[in-house]
């Protein structure tokens, strides 16, 4: 592939750029670490108020207790204590390990197009998104649900059917492969891209379901795609619908930040660039020479540039 590096940037001002500079700008959104919090003691207490008004049904008991064990808990001693705090008896709610960042962006796949939220990810090189009846894929008092694609309601689609399972750190995905047009900050159309439909996300947990995301696009090169599936990047380049191979993200701080595809914003950070050469091209692999923490020396390494 002939990208050349990844440009990553932290915006702590918002500065547009020329309309006419040939890039190609998406939005990057950011949940603060306050806003997640909240959200999450929001929708525990609901879960467990609906425990509370369905009484002993099975249904509403298990969600409950998935949504308690994010922070944690034995749910053998401290279930019924935590149904007091749904019913307002206190008001000391403890979240352990509950990340306070994400990104994230939209794309829109098939004809008329169909809007999805997915994490850009240069760990990884394939896109997947939820489809319909897919399992352990959100629920509709979360964040409204998760978007699931529609195979049938998009005139572009092509069959594909070979299997897909991919592992992340957090756990694994699986369902099949299939193509569709897959559209990027409303101006770039990648034609055909083999991507994955998920029908099962049950591998990654309430993490997932908690997530304001629907999917992955991975970033990565194809030496890590799964299926033989080229990267919706690679496509967009071998497609010629961005001007240069090179995309790179303006992280924002405490707000929302921006992917630029086909160059990169010379607004978002001063001084110059200091390009990087790539060790391997599957993660973006770099050698490191030396990390130091304290009196402690790595010694010559290497480590991945990873959104």
């Amino acid at each position: 592939m002939l990208f050349r590096s990844l440009v990553l940037a932290l915006s702590l001002a918002s500065v547009q750029a020329a309309d006419n500079d040939g890039l190609v700008r998406m939005k990057l959104k950011k949940r603060s670490a306050h806003a997640m919090v909240a959200d999450h003691l929001k929708r525990e207490n609901d879960a467990l108020q609906l425990a509370l008004e369905n009484g002993s049904a099975p249904e509403a008991m298990d969600m409950a207790k998935k949504l308690v064990m994010l922070r944690g808990s034995n749910l053998d001693e401290d279930f019924e204590e935590q149904v007091e705090v749904a019913e307002g008896k206190s008001e000391n709610i403890i979240i352990k390990d509950y990340s306070n960042a994400q990104y994230y962006g939209e794309v829109m796949i098939g004809t008329p197009p169909q809007k999805f939220t997915v994490i850009f990810d240069t760990g990884s090189s394939n896109l997947w998104v939820p489809k319909t009846k897919c399992k352990n894929c959100g629920y509709w008092f979360i964040h409204g649900g998760k978007s699931k694609y529609n195979a049938a309601k998009s005139s572009s689609f092509k069959k594909d059917g070979s299997d897909f399972q991919i592992q992340y750190g957090s756990g694994s995905v699986k369902g099949y492969f299939s193509q569709d047009d897959i559209t990027l900050a409303n101006d770039i159309v990648v034609k055909n891209q083999k991507f994955a439909e998920v029908s099962n996300a049950g591998g990654l947990g309430v993490g997932y379901v908690m997530g304001q995301f629907d999917g992955i696009l991975g970033l990565g090169f194809e030496k890590l795609s799964l299926g033989g599936a080229n990267t919706v990047f690679k496509n967009a380049i071998d497609q010629k619908v961005v001007s240069q191979p090179v995309f790179s993200f303006a992280l924002g701080d405490n707000k929302d930040g921006e992917l630029t595809l086909g160059g990169y914003d010379d607004s978002k950070f001063n001084g110059e660039i200091a390009w990087v050469k790539l060790s391997e091209a599957s993660y973006w692999l770099i050698d490191i020479d030396d990390i130091t923490v304290g009196r402690i020396s790595s010694g010559k390494t290497n480590g991945i540039v990873d959104s």
